[in-house]
């Protein structure tokens, strides 16, 4: 299998792989700009609607379906090519759109959503390993500030847009400004991208490994999104559904150590440089989650700030990441992949540090510098982790390697919301009862000190990410691209 081979001679949007990296660029900010530009549209959605008690799907369905795709689009783009996975992505996400853009109730934009992650499983692990395959470690340092600058634009693009929309058109067009951005993604794919895929290859599709891991992943990301939420920990449904996740995961890797060709490969999981890229993306989605739920949370409910301005102090997150992957290459390039990513997470234990001395008489302005060093130390964590794993394979395995790193920061994004969720209700808890009400509605003398223990988590998080990451090589050879 061999990506056909392009001129080398240049990186920008200009050159000869200008047009593939464009494409790129467009479907990530597919998944860029839905990531921020739903929240603010939830209140119109919920009137129009209704469902408040179940408006939380939207976001859960989502990272769901979202999650528990990515490994397989992974493995299929090994098997048939990354062009054609791309397409179907796009694709789907675009249909999702137009759904949802047409949903009569709360359900059915529920399923309809769960199209959308459907797409977004393939967009973002295939554009990245599409960059894998026709960039060299050293173009992708580059590169990286290409799609950095996409996740830029999107945290202050998306809320503005769901803001504009929301008030002053219909929140319907949230989904449906999706539609060109997507078909001018799907034009370029198709008019310059080209591979050569060795198709007298007879390949065996791993269909049980498939469905164990799909089924497993789901119950398991459920159990962990839904519980302490939707029922108690030590019920009956929680108890089930992890039990039932955890025997399907199990019989999962019995059947792939027999599997011709593994949908999920079990020598990833003996992989040093893999095993570091992935313990670290697994941590990074715990860090991730526990700020965009509880920073805003924190600064409206506990600061006394507007939506407005609480959305602007995660926003110092989101900006402070892709100003750091943009320099993130010419670090890893000259100091090595350890070194640059040691660099990021102790910016990231420093912006915990800075969080827990965050105080109801703060000012908002230092949360949000908090949330900007700690997205600094992400963004020089992050990105080199991604390239590094996918410098350490070959062309058949990169589309593996690429969506088991996504998958793991997804399954730390659930763990984050699990832990910290216990972490929050069961301060609150102890101050008011097993009775409380929801935490949106609680006063700031009770929110504080709840938000506040899990910004000790988040502590936690950044120190087990130090340790994750000082097992990354410092030098690796990178394979053949093609």
């Amino acid at each position: 299998m061999t990506t056909e081979r392009i001129d080398r001679a240049g990186v920008g949007l200009r050159s000869e792989r200008g047009p593939i990296l464009l494409a790129v660029m467009l479907s990530v900010g597919l998944v860029a700009i839905d990531a921020t530009i739903l929240a603010t549209a939830v209140p119109s959605v919920v009137k129009d609607l209704g469902g408040f008690t179940q408006f939380p799907w939207l976001f859960s369905v989502y990272l769901l379906a979202q999650a528990v795709s990515v490994p397989i689009y992974g493995k299929l783009a090994d098997l048939r090519g990354r062009k054609p996975m791309m397409l179907l992505g796009v694709g789907l996400f675009v249909l999702g759109s137009i759904l949802c853009g047409f949903a009569w109730s709360m359900p059915a934009l529920i399923a309809f959503r769960l199209i959308q992650g459907l797409g977004a499983g393939a967009i973002q692990p295939i554009g990245m390993t599409i960059v894998g395959d026709i960039y060299s470690v050293a173009e992708r340092a580059k590169v990286q500030g290409y799609i950095a600058s996409v996740w830029g634009i999107a945290s202050f693009v998306g809320p503005t847009l769901g803001g504009v929309f929301s008030d002053y058109i219909s929140w319907r067009w949230i989904f449906f400004v999706n539609i060109p951005l997507g078909l001018a993604a799907a034009w370029v794919l198709l008019r310059r991208f080209r591979e050569d895929v060795a198709r007298s290859v007879k390949h065996k599709i791993d269909y049980a490994g498939t469905i164990l891991l799909a089924a497993g992943g789901s119950l398991l990301l459920l159990g962990l999104l839904e519980g302490g939420v939707q029922w108690a920990w030590d019920s009956t449904a929680s108890i089930t559904i992890l039990a039932v996740a955890v025997g399907l995961l199990t019989v999962f890797g019995l059947v792939e150590r027999r599997a011709a060709e593994p949908v999920l490969p079990l020598w990833v999981l003996g992989h040093r440089v893999l095993n570091s890229a992935n313990s670290s993306a697994l941590l990074i989605g715990v860090l991730m989650i526990g700020l965009s739920t509880y920073v805003p949370l924190y600064a409206q409910s506990v600061l006394g700030t507007s939506a407005l301005v609480a959305g602007f102090a995660l926003a110092a997150m989101t900006l402070g990441w892709p100003i750091a992957a943009s320099f993130a290459g010419r670090l890893y390039l000259r100091l090595g992949f350890r070194i640059t990513m040691l660099i990021g997470s102790g910016f990231v234990l420093v912006g915990s540090a800075l969080l827990l001395t965050v105080t109801p008489s703060s000012s908002v302005l230092y949360l949000a510098l908090a949330c900007f060093v700690i997205g600094v130390g992400l963004g020089f964590s992050a990105s080199p982790g991604v390239v590094a794993a996918q410098s350490s394979v070959d062309w058949r395995s990169r589309g593996v390697v690429t969506g088991a790193n996504m998958f793991a920061r997804s399954v730390g994004s659930a763990v984050g919301v699990a832990v910290f969720g216990a972490v929050a209700n069961g301060v609150v808890a102890a101050q008011l009862g097993s009775n409380h009400a929801n935490m949106e509605r609680l006063p700031g003398s009770v929110l504080a000190p709840a938000i506040h223990d899990v910004y000790y988590g988040a502590a936690a998080a950044a120190i087990f990410l130090v340790l994750a990451v000082s097992f990354m090589p410092n030098r690796i050879a990178e394979q053949p691209r093609d």
